[in-house]
């Protein structure tokens, strides 16, 4: 671009669209496009505030938005349903993803970044057949793509503090050893999905990535509360076969009774993740593998930890608390 007057070219700063700002993932991704010096406007639901300094856009997802107009040379995804139910899944984790596709495909954006979740890869959950619905569009849209899949949140690592706090057991499924986790910080992820606006190794890519260090199991983690604590480490092991029969038993009256629909969605989320690592899986070694999971980052979970159990505060988990 030049200037009118002078003809002198004219750095222009690029201009990102941010949607799912206001979500703990979301709003790593704002700080990252403020730190990158990227102009950012994020597309909100009347009501909600921007999470940093951004210009701001009124949207419902769940429409098509013919209103919202300009140039922008990347949009980033990072909305997700709430409840991770079947309704839910469907109305936010596809159908309003395909929302904001058309909307970038209607202004010429170029690029499309989408967070999913690592957990799309051995689909057996509504939410994740959503993901995935939503994954093939993009893919076959004709748009640039990059789409993460994150492995696992710090907040969602972090829901048992209060219990421990209480002197209460941590609770782990089997012998706390079933499962692991490259966890990855907000401010990471957001730092590795801003860098894939630039980085065109990444172009048109699945991106598997979790955060620094080796894998942790949940007796990992019980561990490092523990010591943090000062106490000894006291697990209470809940068996597999136990969430196996409330699932059962759920579903069932969920024939009747549509709330207990509902919690059979939730619990099935929560047997899910008891019994599958977070982890790429890898097709030679027939499992889960550490190894083969990119890590990206410097924030690692015990940090988080240690920092939140010095503050004395507590990590909101929403909708898909389990414990």
């Amino acid at each position: 671009m030049r200037d009118s007057l002078t003809g002198a070219r004219v750095k222009t700063i690029p201009s990102v669209l941010l949607f799912g700002a206001t979500g703990t993932a979301g709003q790593g991704v704002c700080r990252a496009l403020h730190r990158a010096g990227y102009q950012v406007t994020c597309a909100l639901r009347a009501g909600q505030t921007s999470p940093g300094p951004a210009q701001i856009l009124h949207a419902d997802i769940t429409q098509p938005m013919p209103h919202i107009l300009g140039q922008f040379d990347a949009i980033i995804s990072c909305i997700a349903s709430r409840s991770g139910n079947r309704k839910d899944a469907w109305a936010i984790d596809h159908a309003a993803q395909l929302n904001i596709l058309e909307l970038a495909q209607r202004l010429g954006v170029k690029q499309f970044i989408l967070l999913s979740a690592i957990c799309v890869q051995n689909p057996k959950l509504p939410f994740q057949f959503a993901k995935l619905a939503f994954e093939r569009a993009l893919i076959e849209s004709g748009l640039t793509y990059c789409i993460v899949r994150p492995t696992a949140f710090f907040k969602s690592l972090s829901g048992q503090i209060p219990r421990l706090r209480e002197g209460k057991a941590f609770l782990v499924f089997g012998n706390g050893e079933l499962t692991a986790c490259k966890p990855i910080s907000d401010d990471d992820l957001g730092n590795f999905m801003v860098g894939c606006i630039t980085d065109p190794a990444r172009y048109n890519k699945i991106l598997p990535i979790g955060g620094p260090g080796p894998a942790i199991t949940p007796r990992d983690q019980a561990q490092a509360l523990f010591a943090l604590l000062e106490r000894p480490m006291k697990l209470r092991q809940v068996p597999v076969a136990l969430l196996r029969i409330i699932c059962a038993g759920l579903r069932l009256a969920g024939v009747v009774f549509p709330a207990a629909q509902r919690k059979a969605d939730l619990a099935e989320i929560g047997l899910y993740y008891a019994t599958e690592s977070m982890l790429v899986w890898h097709g030679p070694e027939r499992g889960y593998s550490a190894e083969h999971t990119a890590s990206s980052g410097t924030e690692h979970l015990f940090d988080h930890y240690a920092k939140i159990m010095r503050s004395g505060d507590t990590v909101p988990r929403g909708d898909h608390s389990v414990f």
